[in-house]
């Protein structure tokens, strides 16, 4: 019976750890996936690096995006961070 009452505080921390680390970073993996999932040509996205870009392309894994009149990239899936929400209130005065 006493080993099992050494077992309590173990069961709790991996609760804690659970509901702390494990579970959150569960949602946050299916929300982007999510994302990556319903990309679409013309969504305005911003990568892990920090560029913004405009779909151009889908593809199986990767993304061609243009980031300026011209500049074609390719990037994984993965690099994309969030959908642009409003990129008309982008500003590219510097301001």
């Amino acid at each position: 019976m006493e080993q099992l009452g050494s077992l309590v505080p173990f069961a709790l921390m991996f609760l804690v750890m659970y509901f702390l680390v494990l579970r959150p970073q569960a949602r946050e993996k299916e929300e982007h996936d999510n994302l990556v999932a319903g990309l679409a040509k013309d969504d305005q996205v911003v990568l892990g690096s920090g560029l913004h870009g405009k779909v151009v392309a889908v593809r199986d894994a990767t993304l061609v995006l243009e980031l300026g009149k011209g500049v074609h990239v390719t990037v994984d899936k993965v690099a994309v961070v969030r959908k642009q929400v409003n990129p008309s209130a982008a500003t590219t005065d510097g301001k």
